[in-house]
Order: structure tokens, then C-alpha cells, then sequence
């Protein structure tokens, strides 16, 4: 649920520009106000008049939580993104602020605006706004919500109080009034210069396409807006020139949406990608996608046969991250393509056009965390790559199809929306189909023509291939994401690994999804009602964190919810569990031991060989888990199928085991 603030006009006794340079003097640092930790400036530009002043800072602020939330959250402080647009011509100052940290989990919005009184323009008023939309928090949505309400509060009566502390200290130190801003006088040859700037009509229709006149007034105020404030690269018109149409050529709106991903370019270093990026041999290998000549049209088309992918094995082989590099290389690709077919034809293609082919597609696509991990790479695609994308031609959609589309749809752009075709069965084939999109001689031999296609073809990737180490030669590159849905962690002889998940009130589901790549582990989860305290360990990716005090006594301190399940390496293990009380839900992974695995009645075709192989000291496992309110959770084998790793014709026999409140599913 959206929690939502709005607060009382606050009126301030004093000009605006007096409260102008108060509130300034909150930065970087503030000491009134005591979890504001710091701020440091991402951006910052002028008008050319001087009368807009634009500052966005990234600001550190410190979390007021238990302990045991700040250790399985992994953070100390949270960062907030704040952009301040000061308009000393109208007198106002409008911020918008929002989080940057857990921003897939937690959405924080927040608007204020100081403007000058409407009956004595010598005072000046304050309004502030708020949401608070918690998605998910690692079990913990309430308490969250309470903490951040609460903080939120508090902070709110604080910031008044700081604001007349500092219009004290300036009245203090003989400072009681600022003169308003009057412009400049512009140069005569400053306007010769904006009148002479327009852009040249052969120009136009060789590289940008048709414009109106708003059109093209709407594009030279942004690149010389750009050019007057953008310390880096100026991007081409062309590139300009999406986000003004993904923004129906508002500009404001446009020059928002630029700026963000231009900053977002810099910081992840995506000029560069192209020079820099090399697939994996993995991911070129299974990575069922590629370049296949141009439509009918003149764009660039790129193939991706996406029903036989294995999804779920790419992201555990090569992990998200590398994921995301392909498919903004291919964005660059396309967008360099496109440039060239531009040159080519003498014609603007701002666009190009992508066949999908989902054959083979089915509910081994649809399992949780690869659905999430696909959402957030629409997410980053849609923000800085609008208007890329000229078609879109879906072909053999099967039955399952429509519960994809429902999942995905809405975090898609509605003129993006609009480009897609979609064919089920052979409905693609004659008049009104591919023929009327691509040329006879492109369309590819899996889909009926004559074209011979490279494209991949994809396929199951071997469990032995999922990545158990993390990638060293890549380990000091900016990281595109800063968290990732699935974790890797190591469990050692005496040393389990154990995730505390913590349920408030009502029914929850908790629902786990884990590779095991080496050596055997036992799974098990327990509940207490008192809180864990994670025992001290050298922090590093994939250690294991240990809950469960020495001291505990089972079936005193803590119980257990479901029987132990042995997990051989090499298998996949999914389940659930509908918790009935609240407390603390303890998923405990710990090495298996030879008497454990001796009394194991799962069937193993493989016992025999593994008897022989001794695990050694440390097994390793990739894990996922998440808590969905019972209302969210469509149960029982249904769903646990739809997380099963394979092709359904390929993957070997399950083995389940369900009760009453859960189940878990194993595959290898």
C-alpha cells in the first residue's frame, strides 16, 4: 500500500532570497540535522541568463533500524538522488528527491517547493509532498514502513527548525537582506547568433526526418542547452531527438530523461562498451540472438529465437550483470547500425526492427527471478534507449504467451506498445505476415525461407557451467546493478550459511530457489521468536553468514518448520513454505555429512559415485528467496514448475515432496 504525506503550507517572515541562502547553507553537511551524512554534487548547470540555476546531489542519510535489518539489508546508510531547479526570475525553488538505494524494492518519492507568499512578497512559503511505496524488503515491508514513517516525521519538524537556525546566523552576522535577480544585457552579438541558428532544411530530411517547426525549435534548445551546461560529449541530434519523442517533445520532460541517462552513461561507461565489451564464449554460444541483415524498410533487424534460450541457465552460467552488457551492446549496435543504413540509403533510419521468434517458449520462462531480472532490464533499455525500436514481430507465440505479455506489458512504454505484432501458429506466414515486414530473400530458413540465419540456436546449458566463482578479470569494472536477484555463498564444515526472514503478521509465503555446484548440502528452515544476531565474519561476496547462536537449543530457542532435505551437487531445489505464526523464519544451509547422506530416503541414481568423491571442505550454491503475501502466491506445483531449470523434454525426473503448509521441488 502507498503511504502518502502532505504537509501544511509553512510561511517563512522573510524574503525569498534571504531563505535562498539559509537553505544553502545545509550544504554538503549539516550538523543540526544528524542522520544527513553528507552530500556531494552529480550535476550542476546555469541558464544562459543566469536566472536558472540547477544542482542535483546524491545525499547520504543514516538509517535509524535494528541491527539485525541493517545486516541482512547490507547497507549502513541509504543514498537519495535530490535535484533543485532554483528560479530566481519567478522567485521559486521546486526540489524532487528520490532513493536511490533498494530503488526495485522501495520507491520513495518526495516534491517541496519554496515560493513567495501571494498576499506580501517579502515572505516566503514551503510545501512538501511524499510517497512511500514498499514493493519488498526481505520479509520486513512493515517495519520498514513504520521506521520510515517515523524518521520521515521527525525529519520534517527538524528541517524547520534548521532553516531558521541558519537565517538567524546570517542576521547575526549583519546579513538581513539580498538583492532579487535582474537580468544581464544580452550581447548584440549573442542575438545574432540565436537567430541565425536554425537548422538547415536539406539537413533535416537527409538525417532527422520530418519536423515541425515546434519540432525543430523543441531540438536546438536542447542541444544548446546541452552545449551551455553538459561538460561532457554533446550527443548527436539523432540521439537528442528520441528522447524529445519519447517525451511527446515536451521539453522539460526530455531534457529530464537526457540528462539522467547521459549521467548514467558516464557513470557505467557505456560510450565505451562496444571497445570494451566481449561476451563471454558461453554467452556467445547459447545467447540465441543476432544481426540478420534489414527489413523492408531500411532497418537494421536483429533476431532472437527466445523460446529456446535457457534463460534461467544464462543468468546462473554468466550472472545478471554480463546479461546487461550483451543487451546494451546490442542497443549500441543497433544504434551505430543504424547510423550506417542512414549514410547507405540517404535517408534518415532512426530505428531498427526485432524478430522474435517463441517457439519452444513455455512456463520454464516464466519462473520468478528471471521475470524480475528481465523487468529491470526493460527498465534500463526504455530509459535510455526510447524510440529504438521501429517494430517489433513476435512469431509463434504459444499458449503461455499471454501470462508473459501480462507480466511484462505494463513496465513497457505505450508507444512502444503500439509497434508490436504478434502471430500465433503459422498465422506469420502469407499476406498480412513476415512478407509484408521482410523481403522474401531475408526471412530465415527456421521460419520457412530461403535465408540462411547464424543466429545461435541456444539450448540447455550444462548445470556444470553455472558460474561458481566470481568473475576476476571483470571485478574492478563499474557495476551496472548493485545488487543481483540471486546470491552466491559458500558453507563450510561446522559453518552454515543462514538467511533470518522475518514475518510480522498474517499468512506469508516464502518461497526459496537454489543451485547446488558443489558438494552436498542439507536444507533447512526453522522459526524462533526472538531475533537472530549474525555472528561476526569477514565480509566478502559469496561468505557464508551464520545466525543461529551455539547456544540456542532446538525445539527451545527455535523449532523446525520442515523435515531437512538433502541436496546432492548439481541439483536445483525450489520450493515454498506458508508461514502460520509470526517471528523470525531461519533458512539454514550446512554441509552434509556421510551419516546424513547415508540416511537419506531420496532416491539418488548417482549414489553410488558420489560414495567414492569426497566433497572436500566448502560447497558452494547460487540461492534466491522472496516473501509474497498469500494473496500474491499462486501455489502448490503450478507454480513451483514454472522455476524448474530445462527444457521440459530434457530435464530428468523430479523428485517432490509436499506437505501440507509447503513443498519443494528437485531438479537436475
Amino acid at each position: 500500500m502507498v503511504q502518502k504525506y502532505q504537509s501544511p503550507v509553512r510561511v517563512y517572515k522573510y524574503p525569498f532570497e534571504l531563505v535562498m541562502a539559509a537553505y544553502e547553507k545545509r550544504f554538503p553537511t549539516c550538523p543540526q540535522i544528524p542522520v544527513f551524512l553528507g552530500s556531494e554534487i552529480i550535476h550542476e548547470s546555469k541558464s544562459q541568463d543566469g536566472s536558472i540555476h540547477i544542482v542535483e546531489r546524491s545525499c547520504k542519510l543514516t538509517v535509524d533500524a535494528p541491527r539485525l535489518l541493517k545486516k541482512i539489508a547490507g547497507v549502513e546508510y541509504v543514498v537519495f538522488v535530490q535535484k533543485n531547479v532554483l528560479n530566481r526570475k519567478d522567485r521559486t525553488l521546486l526540489i524532487e528527491a528520490h532513493n536511490e538505494t533498494f530503488a526495485n524494492r522501495v520507491i520513495v518519492h518526495e516534491n517541496c517547493s519554496y515560493t513567495v507568499h501571494p498576499e506580501n512578497d517579502e515572505w516566503t512559503c514551503f510545501e512538501q509532498s511524499a510517497s512511500l511505496d514498499i514493493k519488498s524488503f526481505f520479509g520486513f515491508e512493515n517495519a520498514v514502513e513504520k521506521i520510515a514513517m517515523k524518521q520521515y516525521t521527525a525529519n520534517i519538524k527538524k528541517g524547520k527548525e534548521v532553516i531558521e537556525y541558519y537565517l538567524n546566523e546570517l542576521i547575526s552576522q549583519g546579513i538581513s537582506h539580498i538583492p532579487r535577480w535582474t537580468p544581464s544585457p544580452v550581447r548584440e552579438e549573442d542575438q545574432r547568433s540565436l537567430a541565425a541558428d536554425k537548422l538547415d532544411t536539406d539537413y533535416i530530411e537527409r538525417y532527422l526526418g520530418q519536423l515541425t517547426p515546434m519540432q525543430e525549435s523543441c531540438l536546438i534548445r536542447l542541444r544548446q542547452w546541452l552545449q551551455e551546461t553538459h561538460k561532457g560529449k554533446i550527443p548527436k541530434d539523432e540521439h537528442i531527438l528520441r528522447f524529445l519523442r519519447a517525451r511527446d517533445f515536451h521539453f522539460e520532460k526530455a531534457r529530464e530523461m537526457l540528462c539522467q541517462s547521459l549521467n548514467w552513461r558516464k557513470q557505467h561507461q557505456v560510450d565505451y562498451i562496444l571497445q570494451t565489451w566481449r561476451p563471454p564464449p558461453l554467452l556467445e554460444e547459447f545467447y540465441a540472438g543476432g544481426w540478420h541483415y534489414q527489413d523492408r524498410d531500411g532497418r537494421p533487424l536483429y533476431i532472437l529465437r527466445l523460446g529456446q534460450m535457457d534463460t534461467k541457465g544464462l543468468m546462473k552460467a554468466v550472472g545478471e550483470e554480463a546479461l546487461l552488457r550483451h543487451i546494451l551492446s546490442v542497443n549500441e549496435e543497433g544504434q551505430k547500425r543504424c547510423e550506417e543504413h542512414t549514410n547507405q540509403l540517404g535517408r534518415p533510419i532512426s530505428s531498427w526492427t526485432c524478430l522474435v521468434d517463441l517457439e519452444g517458449l513455455n512456463m520454464r520462462h516464466l519462473w520468478r527471478p528471471g521475470v524480475k531480472a528481465l523487468l529491470r532490464m526493460i527498465e534500463v533499455v526504455e530509459d535510455n534507449y526510447p524510440e529504438t525500436l521501429g517494430r517489433l514481430l513476435i512469431v509463434r507465440a504459444p499458449r503461455v504467451f499471454p501470462v508473459l505479455w501480462t507480466l511484462v506489458s505494463p513496465f513497457i512504454n505505450e508507444n512502444t506498445r503500439q509497434k508490436f505484432l504478434i502471430y500465433s501458429g503459422s498465422n506469420y506466414q502469407g499476406p498480412g505476415g513476415l512478407v509484408d515486414y521482410l523481403n522474401k530473400d531475408v526471412i530465415p530458413d527456421f521460419l520457412g525461407g530461403e535465408c540462411l540465419c547464424n543466429v545461435p540456436e541456444g539450448g540447455i546449458i550444462p548445470k556444470a557451467l553455472y558460474h561458481i566463482e566470481e568473475d576476476q578479470e571483470n571485478a574492478d569494472r563499474v557495476q551496472l546493478w548493485t545488487e543481483t536477484v540471486y546470491q552466491s555463498a559458500s558453507v563450510f564444515q561446522g559453518a552454515p550459511h543462514e538467511i533470518a526472514v522475518e514475518i510480522l503478521e498474517g499468512e506469508s509465503v516464502i518461497t526459496w530457489d537454489f543451485d547446488i555446484l558443489r558438494g552436498d548440502v542439507v536444507f533447512n528452515l526453522f522459526h524462533s521468536k526472538q531475533a537472530p544476531e549474525p555472528k561476526p565474519r569477514e565480509a566478502r561476496a559469496g561468505s557464508s553468514v551464520q545466525l543461529i547462536d551455539q547456544s540456542w537449543v532446538l525445539g527451545v530457542d527455535y523449532s523446525r518448520v520442515e523435515s531437512s532435505l538433502l541436496c546432492r551437487e548439481g541439483e536445483s531445489i525450489q520450493g515454498s513454505h506458508v508461514t502460520r505464526w509470526p517471528g523470525f523464519y531461519l533458512l539454514q544451509w550446512k554441509m552434509a555429512t556421510p551419516l546424513a547422506c547415508a540416511a537419506s530416503s531420496l532416491p539418488r541414481v548417482e549414489d553410488g559415485l558420489t560414495s567414492v568423491q569426497s566433497p572436500g571442505h566448502k560447497c558452494k550454491l547460487l540461492y534466491y528467496y522472496e516473501v509474497l503475501a498469500s494473496v500474491d502466491f499462486r501455489g502448490s506445483m503450478s507454480s513451483l514448475e514454472s522455476c524448474t531449470s530445462g527444457f521440459s523434454q530434457l530435464s530428468a525426473t523430479t523428485t517432490s515432496s509436499n506437505q501440507s503448509q509447503s513443498g519443494s521441488l528437485i531438479s537436475r
